[in-house]
């Protein structure tokens, strides 16, 4: 730790030659930018994330962090204790997309890779995890240099399979918190393909939204197509269904509770003339209250069994419904942090570059870990990443930007890098500020 004579030294260097200083600063953001653009290069998709995994634990460890490696697959934990104080949890996610990348950058990924279904298939940091890894180790290279100004434990998690809606769940049910200290404040930042760099974006209360997917296996009774009154068709009976569906957000959900069930995928038959014996549907089911979940998914079962019954099928005929168990809850910000954490930012970067946005139907499973027994007080951002001169083309044009999870989606990596950390370090430093 500096003594009062170091930081004094320290602070009159920085006087007396202060471009000695911005040289250091500049030389740091160019060395986090060539870190984004190899983490951008070499992505790796959900449970495969062993490169991105060991380079994190590589960089942590040089700055004095414990870290712990193989948490929830090739999730880390890493820890530096600093004093007396909190526990405050950074989190990035380090997985990637089964994406092509289209954006023409010189540093554009090329990779490909054999996924879990043994396709091959090519790899794309298209949700910006490689800039979240990037501020997640320029915000420990900073706080590691001010460590006269903050107390207590800072806790960094590198998180696998966050696109999957796996990877919280797999850190935690490896005794994330029972292993390691429970924190006193979750922390995380996400890249926002709708801000320009410079800018960061806050919601209070819900940020994202809860998220499941289903399947449900339409049964009928199969034959030729030119003697239907013979069968009992399901891809009648799906038609009839999808259509149900979509009273319920409509008709039995409050129009001040949002709600969205979209079918996004439908397969059955082989042939025109042949009716199928089944038709299989996929859906995805997104809410922010939990007992809107629960309301949305009662109805779906409720809609798809009616239907089949008033369709004349027996019993051993009723639909297969599943809801898969990665069900991610909503994020939700919690508003005594976030009216703490607000003006802090409003501080660093002033207010013209913090907004408050609306809240978002994507889903993240952060929100796993503020959901425990615990209920560990939670905060997102968004950080901004498009090219500013991109952004105001396209805002007088009135065009869209590339979103999340495109081909085209590239952040401008210096100033969102630069924004990231210098917020990220800011939060870390109020909640942790030395007494």
């Amino acid at each position: 730790m500096n003594t009062p004579n170091k930081t004094f030294v320290k602070l009159l260097l920085s006087l007396l030659f202060p471009a000695l200083a911005c040289q250091a600063y500049a030389g740091e953001q160019r060395d986090l930018v060539s870190l984004y653009k190899h983490l951008h290069q070499n992505p790796e998709l959900s449970f495969q994330e062993q490169q991105s995994a060991a380079l994190l634990t590589d960089e942590l460890r040089q700055l004095g962090f414990k870290v712990t490696p193989g948490v929830g697959g090739h999730g880390l934990v890493a820890l530096l204790h600093n004093g007396d104080g909190p526990t405050v949890m950074v989190r990035a996610d380090m997985d990637a997309l089964p994406v092509k990348e289209q954006t023409g950058k010189p540093y554009a990924s090329t990779k490909t890779v054999t996924d879990e279904n043994g396709k091959t298939v090519h790899v794309m940091h298209a949700c910006g995890h490689d800039v979240h890894m990037t501020v997640l180790v320029g915000t420990a290279r900073q706080l590691v240099k001010d460590k006269d100004s903050w107390s207590g434990t800072l806790m960094m998690i590198g998180q696998p399979a966050e696109e999957r809606g796996a990877g919280a769940r797999a850190m935690l049910e490896e005794g994330l918190f029972e292993r390691f200290p429970v924190p006193d404040y979750n922390l995380m930042m996400h890249a926002d393909a709708t801000l320009p760099a410079g800018k960061i974006g806050y919601t209070p209360e819900y940020g994202m939204a809860n998220a499941q997917t289903a399947t449900i296996r339409v049964k009928g009774i199969g034959g030729h197509g030119a003697i239907p009154q013979k069968t009992k068709d399901p891809v009648v009976l799906t038609a009839q269904i999808i259509t149900g569906l979509q009273t319920i957000v409509s008709r039995e959900i409050s129009p001040l509770d949002p709600g969205v069930i979209s079918v996004g995928s439908i397969h059955g038959g082989t042939k025109g003339n042949i009716i199928p014996d089944y038709v299989d549907l996929q859906l995805t089911i997104r809410s922010y209250r939990d007992d809107v979940h629960k309301q949305l998914t009662d109805a779906i079962s409720r809609i798809a069994i009616g239907q089949a019954k008033s369709y004349g099928l027996p019993d051993e005929l009723m639909p297969e419904i599943t809801f898969r168990a990665n069900y991610t809850p909503a994020v939700y910000n919690t508003p005594a942090l976030t009216e703490r954490l607000i003006p802090v930012l409003n501080n660093i970067l002033s207010k013209d570059n913090v907004l408050e946005i609306p809240p978002v139907m994507a889903a993240e499973d952060f929100a796993r870990y503020g959901r425990t027994k615990e209920r560990i007080p939670t905060h997102m951002f968004w950080l901004g990443a498009v090219n500013p001169a991109l952004y105001a083309e396209a805002t007088k044009k009135g065009e869209s930007l590339p979103s999340l999870h495109s081909p085209f989606f590239a952040p401008e990596p210096e100033p969102t890098l630069k924004t990231g950390v210098s917020a990220m370090t800011a939060l870390v430093k109020e909640l942790m500020e030395k007494k």
